[in-house]
């Protein structure tokens, strides 16, 4: 039965989404029909209960075998197998399944500047209507009370960006040929060059992708009355009503919530210098993991926040599980 031959392992934010709609338009790649299918995220069901839209995700995992199999099928013969779940980085006991069921599978990690990843996390769920801390270093500081609480690892806004840790786990489990690592910011900017260097490493045609597509970009809404009251009933309605019924409640106040919501602000310096501890020491790990230079992390930045722009017209934030058109 089929498995993937390339998994986009991490990180959360930092472009996993526009990398699968990328590799999507490849005639040697095959990418799941689910984006973030979280298959290796468990050993069996996921769990019952987590933080606000928690249990609406886990109803979307993917865990039984059979039906990860099936996500690709149609695949033409001779296609590469791939899918994207950014959370196979963060979570050790994936690793382990990765290297016990796909040994040889592939596996491809977006760094991005974690300070920036926490922001961008963090305003996603802001934006959502799902984040209850109006404020990004706030909800940092709150995070180990969500982690002993059970919440889901997209509430982990620090411990998804400490990827010295993750990296030298999976060099434990695979060996360094079988990853590639690159930034996020080379998707960015060079986007021909960082596309022909996952085909080169995938061993498929280069020269066929010529661009990342604008995916999952984030609005933000302000805070406010509008903001409380829309987030509270989004929130509601992912917490107790049944899965469906608050599915298709939730999505149009999602979209009144989103409506107004301009590009992701800037972070300030100083919420920056407030955050860059939580990572100072895992940067100087990666460094020594990597052999690869990333103290610009620990700097201000002269381009902060807001890289991608406004969100394009008609599209709207990425659910995870959802699955993509065509």
């Amino acid at each position: 039965m089929p498995l993937p031959h390339f998994l986009v392992i991490g990180a959360p934010k930092a472009g996993t989404t526009a990398l699968h709609a990328a590799l999507r338009e490849h005639p040697a790649l095959h990418l799941s029909r689910v984006k973030e299918p979280k298959f290796f995220l468990t050993d069996g069901p996921p769990p019952s209960h987590g933080g606000p839209g928690d249990v609406q995700t886990y109803r979307e995992h993917v865990w039984r075998r059979a039906d990860y199999e099936a996500l690709f099928d149609g695949a033409p013969e001779g296609a590469l197998l791939g899918e994207a779940t950014p959370f196979y980085l963060y979570d050790l006991d994936a690793q382990r399944r990765m290297r016990e069921t796909v040994p040889g599978a592939r596996l491809i990690a977006i760094l991005r500047d974690p300070v920036e990843r926490a922001h961008s996390n963090w305003t996603h769920l802001w934006s959502a209507g799902l984040e209850p801390i109006g404020d990004v270093v706030r909800a940092c500081a709150a995070e180990e009370h969500r982690i002993s609480a059970g919440w889901a690892h997209f509430w982990h806004y620090i411990g998804l960006g400490r990827y010295g840790e993750q990296l030298a786990h999976l060099f434990t489990l695979f060996p360094r040929e079988q990853v590639l690592v690159f930034r996020y910011r080379d998707l960015v900017d060079r986007p021909v060059e960082t596309l022909d260097r996952i085909c080169a490493f995938l061993g498929v045609e280069q020269g066929l992708l010529t661009h990342a597509p604008r995916e999952n970009v984030t609005a933000h809404p302000d805070p406010g009355g509008r903001h409380s009251l829309l987030s509270a009933a989004l929130r509601a309605c992912a917490q107790v009503l049944p899965h469906g019924l608050g599915r298709a409640l939730a999505e149009p106040i999602e979209h009144l919530l989103q409506r107004r919501g301009v590009s992701r602000r800037p972070l300030t310096w100083d919420q920056r210098r407030r955050l860059i501890p939580y990572f100072a020491a895992d940067i100087e790990l990666l460094q020594q993991v990597t052999g690869e230079d990333f103290s610009d992390w620990l700097r201000p930045r002269n381009r902060s926040g807001g890289l991608v722009g406004a969100r394009p017209p008609g599209q709207r934030q990425s659910r995870n599980g959802r699955p993509l058109p065509g």
